[in-house]
């Protein structure tokens, strides 16, 4: 593992996760509990990682940028009671600590009373504890935007991601030789291929800080100066990699394989992309965090002026799939329907969500007392004459911007919590880099001053960054169809028709 040119070898890893996990143990930490990860990328990270597992625990990633309330909401809802974080995080935590009693490592900072520092943590033994950890145990809980207004938590067993990580090593061929950029945060699903699929192939994770992620030419400079080989990350990173990463003036021959989900890829631009980096192959990874890389594709080279979507392919090894009509009926090739997964990736469940559950899975004839339970994906596909998937569209709200996923529900909610609006709606539009942004529209009832400056302020405070409207308009009234309904597909059109012209 490495970090802007600072190196820890696997040994020293194991050393120092050893070390977290019996600082765990000895402050109270028992197995099973949650313990948060709030972090920037650092080499703690990977001893953060590994040491709650050590310790039989289960981490789950806090979003260093998502909003107090949110962050207050997941601690409680999750029984946090342990967090690894930094001496430069420590000030968030404050209010939170206070109300909650966490324990919290990693800082040595006088505004929190109940702390390890890494150097008491450093004298802890190095050797793993004697705890046995079972497969079928949880291993992470990462939390999502949900349709209610509130987060929710997905639950992964120690099997779920160790097949992940088992598929990322065989359909990449990561070998020790490997550099493989983690560019995710933590709180993606897609960091699970970085941290795991890698340190199964005794390969080097090359973490890539936040900072640098924002800014496309010093993205493609990291590739560059680092060697990276291999790549997994969202179509977003990858065009403006390519418009705005000076990438004609980078030596890019180190890097021999691309993979990127989370929302569709144009094929003119991928095309584009896939001529200029000519030895790279690219592959279409698919998969809800609820059941990540269930699927995938690798992707030829698009014929010239194709607008064909880029099929997301055949399941991967250790899954299975059906499509299902609106009553739940097997459909036929060709016929649209929603993608219902069964895999070994996929979660158990949501946290402390029966009412979730219930909703989420379709349950098949058994084959004695073991039922057919498939995950809902709430993705709309059809299965083409070849086998491969095509993506259509959802059958529900949510949205992925820029690779995160987003329950434009969720906003709505938040934005009607303010005491000045009557009533808010949330609709995408093209943000004009091949991906989505959201904009929302808002009544207040006679006598509110609320402004768009308020509202968004309110919602800064309740949002992560990436589900923020770019835009609030505050209207009279909103328009409604035939039915009654909020009609969302004219607000867009109108505003597309105001700010295109």
């Amino acid at each position: 593992m490495t970090c802007q040119g600072v190196e820890l070898s696997y040994d020293a890893l194991n050393r120092r996760s050893n070390q977290l996990a019996h600082a765990l143990i000895e402050n109270g930490a028992q197995r099973q509990d949650r313990v948060g990860i709030y972090m920037h990328k650092s080499l703690e990270l990977g001893a953060a990682i590994y040491g709650i597992l050590k310790a039989g625990c289960i981490f789950v990633p806090l979003d260093t940028l998502m909003p107090a309330d949110r962050l207050s909401f997941i601690i409680r809802d999750c029984g946090i009671r342990h967090i690894i974080s930094s001496n430069a995080l420590s000030d968030a935590l404050l209010p939170i600590n206070e109300e909650q009693s966490l324990h919290v490592y990693g800082v040595d900072t006088d505004n929190l009373n109940n702390k390890t520092s890494w150097s008491e943590i450093a004298q802890q033994p190095d050797t793993s504890p004697d705890l046995p950890i079972i497969d079928q145990e949880l291993g992470y809980i990462m939390y999502t935007s949900g349709s209610t207004g509130v987060p929710k938590g997905m639950m992964h067993t120690h099997h779920g991601s160790i097949t992940y990580a088992r598929w990322g090593v065989e359909h990449v061929s990561l070998t020790p030789g490997d550099r493989v950029a983690s560019h995710a945060p933590l709180h993606f699903d897609l960091s699970i291929f970085d941290f795991f699929s890698t340190a199964q192939a005794g390969a080097t994770v090359v973490l890539v800080p936040e900072a640098v992620t924002r800014f496309p030419a010093s993205w493609t400079n990291t590739i560059e100066s680092e060697r990276i080989t291999v790549v997994f990350t969202v179509p977003y990173t990858l065009i403006t990699m390519f418009e705005q990463g000076a990438m004609e003036k980078r030596d890019l021959s180190s890097l021999r394989w691309i993979l990127y989900g989370g929302e569709p890829f144009p094929p003119d631009m991928l095309r584009r992309l896939m001529l200029t980096l000519e030895d790279v192959r690219f592959t279409n990874v698919y998969g809800p965090a609820e059941a990540p890389s269930c699927t995938c594709y690798d992707v030829p080279l698009p014929a010239e002026g194709s607008n064909e979507p880029i099929p997301i392919g055949i399941v991967s090894r250790n899954s299975t799939d059906i499509i299902v009509d609106d009553n739940d009926e097997d459909c036929a090739i060709g016929q649209e329907g929603e993608l219902c997964i069964r895999s070994s990736t996929l979660m158990v469940g949501y946290w402390n969500r029966p009412d979730l559950n219930e909703r989420a899975y379709l349950f098949r004839e058994s084959f004695g007392p073991f039922p057919l339970v498939y995950y809902r994906t709430g993705d709309r596909v059809v299965r083409q004459a070849d086998g491969n998937l095509q993506f259509i569209g959802r059958v529900d709200r949510m949205v992925k911007i820029r690779g995160h996923r987003v329950e434009l529900d969720e906003v709505e909610s938040v934005l009607a919590g303010h005491p000045g609006i009557s009533e808010a709606v949330a609709f995408v539009v093209p943000d004009g880099f091949d991906s989505l942004k959201i904009i929302a529209a808002a009544t207040r009832p006679q006598g509110s001053v609320t402004d768009e400056a308020d509202l968004l302020g309110y919602a800064r405070k309740k949002l992560p960054p990436y589900a923020m409207p770019a835009s609030i308009e505050l209207l009279s009234a909103l328009p409604h169809n035939s039915s009654g309904k909020i009609n969302r597909k004219l607000l867009a059109e109108q505003w597309m028709n105001v700010h295109q012209t």
